[in-house]
């Protein structure tokens, strides 16, 4: 198919390019580029038959301009010219994404689910007659139908949150009899993935506890399916005309808990710079803002260290005043810090009287808990580089037994010193666990 009347022709030189235009033709009003392939090095066969059935398309530039491309013009003169090659759509222009808060663009842990489980109905059975020629009285053939399917939890050491395990889950239904006394097939199973130490509560008793790798456990069991009318011949009933439906599946609500939701976990009231130090140590990034309850959800951050122990340490959001009654969102706040092996109680030193804090603290988490307040802990003194802070410390000091670690989780000043005593709690917790014939968890 060669290129119409009217066409300007692009020839490829040795020494450059070299344009020649025709007469234009009337059923042609624009001019129309074509490029002879000459060498294999200027055009594909792909884009070679692109240009082959691009007659129609129009020169955004005037005719009886003579332009000669260059080597390195040729791709964007190929841009332009291919409109509706895949390859080129990706150079233009992308449309601007719609700006999200830093609130909504960050994944929280989660420790706690409740979860409402079906299990599958079964199918029903069904009323059939055998029929075959020459032979009158068949029998009944009506087949069973397939039982449902259970809904089961299973352990799995790959999932660290309970944040992927929806608010329902409903098994699969068996399927129904059918003739020839073929029986429906049973409904599949329905896993449900879970971490390991998972606990599963009914009515507020402890109904499963999965802590090993691959554990399961039946939320739901599925129903029974119905009879068909083969299930009900006898020598009294020679032609049954008696077929039942499936059964219901089981129906439970379960409240899934983590019994550790991280290692160590960050204690202190609003704005005392617990989601700055998360920040500082881990990768995680949970919101940072000038105002109180700028953390509503958990955040967990992973430390890594020299000789590939991972620390797991959770950012909970602040308690107040209270806590221990509800006040605000009080218990489900402390309800995160039980789930945590060791604390690290994060002090604001540009406060005055920093150490009321700690004492408030202490006093709501064994309100609420007795002995919660007692797990071994360590005290971290924030924003030592405020001005005000340096007097602050010395006070503080002085009317807290244990170690202080003063330290800045804007400036990084002194976070070694934070490192290594999480490292030397965290090897304390193994070693307890290990004495008691428990596995510690690791991430």
């Amino acid at each position: 198919m060669g290129p119409p009347q009217g066409v300007v022709r692009l020839l490829h030189g040795v020494g450059g390019c070299k344009l020649s235009a025709s007469t234009p033709n009337p059923a042609f009003p624009s001019a129309f580029i074509m490029v002879d392939m000459l060498g294999s090095k200027i055009l594909s066969s792909r884009t070679w038959a692109l240009l082959d059935g691009l007659w129609q398309w129009r020169p955004a530039y005037s005719p009886h301009i003579q332009i000669c491309l260059l080597p390195q013009q040729f791709k964007s003169w190929q841009r332009i010219l291919s409109t509706s090659c895949a390859k080129c759509a990706k150079n233009q222009r992308l449309k601007q994404k719609r700006a999200i808060s830093e609130k909504k663009l960050t994944r929280y842990f989660v420790d706690h689910r409740r979860v409402y489980v079906i299990g599958g109905r079964g199918g029903q059975g069904i009323n059939s007659f055998h029929s075959e020629p020459r032979k009158e009285f068949g029998g009944p053939d009506g087949g069973n139908g397939g039982d449902g399917g259970h809904v089961i939890l299973k352990a799995d050491q790959q999932i660290k949150s309970l944040a992927s395990v929806l608010p329902l889950y409903q098994g699969f239904d068996g399927e129904r009899g059918r003739s020839k006394n073929c029986y429906g097939a049973n409904g599949g199973y329905t896993y449900i993935k879970v971490p390991l130490g998972t606990v599963v509560k009914e009515d507020g008793k402890i109904v499963a506890d999965l802590a090993q790798h691959g554990e399961e456990y039946v939320a739901a069991y599925g129903g029974t399916g119905g009879k068909g009318n083969r299930f009900f011949l006898s020598n009294e009933n020679r032609a049954p005309m008696t077929a039942t439906l499936g059964e219901s599946g089981q129906e439970r609500v379960l409240h899934l808990e983590l019994k550790t939701m991280a290692h160590a976990g960050l204690v202190g009231f609003p704005n005392a710079g617990k989601s700055s130090l998360l920040r500082a140590i881990s990768n995680a990034k949970p919101a940072v803002a000038p105002y109180p309850f700028t953390t509503l959800n958990p955040h967990v951050g992973i430390v890594h260290y020299q000789d590939y122990e991972q620390v797991a340490v959770a950012d909970v959001p602040g308690i107040i005043r209270g806590a221990h009654l509800n006040r605000g969102l009080g218990l489900a706040f402390l309800r995160h810090i039980e789930h945590c092996r060791f604390l690290l109680f994060v002090v604001d030193l540009s406060v005055s009287e920093p150490w009321i804090q700690l004492q408030d603290l202490k006093y709501e988490l064994e309100q609420y808990e007795e002995g919660l307040s007692k797990r071994p802990h360590a005290v971290i003194a924030n924003k030592i580089d405020l001005p005000q802070s340096k007097a602050n410390l010395l006070l503080l000091k002085e009317r807290v037994e244990q170690s202080v670690i003063p330290l800045s989780a804007l400036t990084g000043d002194n976070l070694e010193a934070l490192l290594l005593h999480l490292k030397d709690l965290y090897d304390a917790y193994v070693n307890t666990e290990q004495s008691h014939g428990q596995n510690p968890v690791k991430w």
